[in-house]
């Protein structure tokens, strides 16, 4: 049985043929809350995969792994968070999706995109779009949007932190009118801000528990702010003067998931200081950083607090060191040279136990996705096996399995295929491993070429991702047509022809084109003309078409198939003797 999804309803958004798909303003749109019910279809952009270099380990060794950077084809935003194994990417007015293996998804158009926050099970992202003032929900699945929620009263949301149920906004266009207000995401479309505090700028905010730390990037140095959520309220419960720390600028901010511990990052400084939530006291720092120069630094924390992340930018390129939250120590570092580029990065986050990376070519202005592989989790592996060779329109089986490292039987597991056909964009879809890991699953390209399936596993908490390929070379099927019909027929009277396409044997699709010709050969001459395609094509190729003699002649009617990328074109002629009614 072939695998197939249905195609999603276009009801706000529609796909442009970069992928992207464009979606209209919410005021030009009569509903606010949409739910789907297809399944995941997205088409994928072909990207090139570079492997880095100067991948090193400080301190307790990792395992070495090929890390992965992927050309994001965009120069702005690079706020980036991950759920499921994938990437979500804001910039240049479109959210980006990239896969495991740095393989990058249709996105979706959205004016004004700055920040992201995702749920802890990943399926829901929150999108603060600038532009419109509002806070996007969306279904990371589908990409269809789930809410919409306004700030009018709050302009420029862009920067967003999730903690439960709470979604925390900070706000500000300019110098001066910043502010944070708090979302109860359980209330629905129906949610109305909470206005906590006003700031001197759109501030960094990280929230986790029912602690909330409030991050002024516009001030030097900076003050952090933390806060007490209680049910409904934000309560104050002390500052952080940066004055007493000579912070400096805030360049990022995270707090660990118990909310008992704020993490941030200062350009000038070589170290990312933690304080207690509590006391309000700095506890320790991690570092120093051992690149030279501090441009840009970035901070995260892992989901089980046990790790804590910081990169930045340097003279001779990318740095990003994983530090074990409780004892500093660096347990590994990732390195991108610059190659002669000055490299910077944008933003940082975890996925599993690896990590995504967002950083800017100064040269070319080019976002690119960086995912370095901790070394931290054990190695699945998945392996696919497919047919060297076929006809275009051939049902191609496929085959493969996923392994544990200590050999275990998987469970039922979620793979995720996606198949390029000529390198062009291709179809992500998924299917179910089998309680011992082997799955099965069919697809019928319909194209001749060079085919590639990639199969991607995207781990779990205890075991590292892992992902495998298989390519099939395809030529065209032989078509064939035979048609049939009255071999007499009489002038004014209908005649009924029937036949069938055959592709080698395989499904014809219902879009398939049928030309149909008619030429009358009469003592006034020779006349072709086109009539109306053949219709009601079945998927085993039957179609049938008609037609009403005006003169007498001779008839001969042709049908023409062009091909197409799965077949061969080919053609069928009956001839009909075609007289004048009888005299009565």
């Amino acid at each position: 049985m072939i695998i197939t999804f249905p195609r999603k309803r276009p009801s706000r958004s529609s796909t442009s043929e970069s992928g992207i798909r464009e979606r209209s303003s919410p005021r030009e749109q009569s509903g606010r809350f949409h739910k789907s019910s297809i399944t995941r279809l997205l088409a994928c952009l072909a990207t090139a995969l570079a492997v880095t270099a100067g991948l090193f380990v400080v301190q307790t060794p990792a395992a070495s792994a090929a890390d992965i950077t992927t050309d994001l084809g965009i120069t702005s935003g690079g706020d980036v968070v991950a759920g499921g194994g994938r990437a979500f990417i804001a910039g240049d007015d479109q959210l980006l999706v990239v896969n495991a293996n740095g393989t990058r998804n249709a996105g979706v158009s959205l004016p004004g995109i700055q920040s992201l926050a995702i749920t802890p099970d990943g399926t829901r992202l929150y999108v603060a779009l600038r532009d419109l003032n509002e806070i996007m929900e969306l279904d990371t699945a589908t990409l269809d949007t789930t809410r919409e929620i306004s700030l009018a009263e709050y302009p420029c949301p862009t920067n967003l932190a999730l903690s439960g149920r709470w979604l925390w906004v900070g706000y500000g266009c300019d110098q001066w009118d910043g502010g944070v207000v708090g979302l109860d995401t359980s209330f629905g479309h129906l949610s109305r801000p909470i206005q906590v505090t006003a700031t001197y700028a759109s501030p960094k905010v990280a929230a986790a528990g029912n602690t909330l730390v409030i991050g002024d990037s516009g001030l030097s140095p900076a003050t952090l702010t933390v806060y007490d959520v209680i049910r409904s309220r934000a309560t104050l419960r002390g500052i952080i003067d940066g004055h007493d720390y000579h912070t400096g600028l805030l360049g990022d901010l995270a707090i660990t998931p118990d909310g008992s511990t704020i993490i941030a990052a200062f350009p000038d400084s070589a170290e990312y200081f933690a304080w207690d939530t509590t006391n309000l006291q700095k506890v320790r720092a991690y570092g120093p950083d051992p690149s030279s120069g501090y441009y840009s630094p970035v901070v995260a924390v892992s989901a089980d607090g046990t790790n804590v992340a910081g990169g930045r930018g340097t003279k001779s390129g990318l740095v990003v060191t994983l530090y074990d939250s409780a004892t500093t120590t660096p347990v590994y570092t990732g390195t991108l040279p610059d190659h002669g580029a000055s490299m910077d990065l944008q933003s940082l986050t975890f996925s599993g136990n690896d990590l995504f990376a967002v950083w800017k070519d100064l040269a070319t202005h080019h976002l690119h996705l960086w995912r370095l592989e901790t070394g931290t989790l054990p190695a699945s592996t998945l392996t696919l096996t497919a047919p060297s060779t076929g006809a275009g329109a051939d049902i191609l089986t496929l085959t493969g399995r996923l392994t544990l490292p200590d050999g275990s039987a998987p469970g039922e597991q979620p793979i995720a295929v996606t198949c390029h056909v000529n390198d062009s964009p291709g179809t992500t879809f998924e299917v179910t491993t089998a309680e011992d890991g082997t799955f099965t699953f069919k697809d019928q390209p319909r194209s001749a070429g060079l085919i590639r399936y990639d199969v991607i596993w995207n781990g779990s908490p205890t075991v590292h991702w892992s992902t495998a390929s298989a390519t099939v070379t395809l030529v065209k099927a032989v078509s064939s047509i035979t048609l049939s019909g009255p071999e007499t027929g009489i002038v004014g009277t209908q005649l009924t022809f029937s036949g069938v396409l055959s592709m080698g044997g395989q499904p014809v699709r219902s879009s398939t084109k049928l030309r149909v010709l008619r030429e009358v050969t009469n003592s006034k001459g020779t006349v072709v003309t086109a009539l109306p395609p053949a219709s009601s094509i079945t998927p085993d190729g039957r179609f049938r078409f008609r037609d009403t003699p005006a003169e007498a002649g001779e008839y001969s009617y042709r049908v023409e198939f062009d091909g197409d990328r799965a077949g061969l074109p080919t053609t069928a002629t009956l001839d009909v003797t075609v007289e004048e009614a009888p005299q009565e």
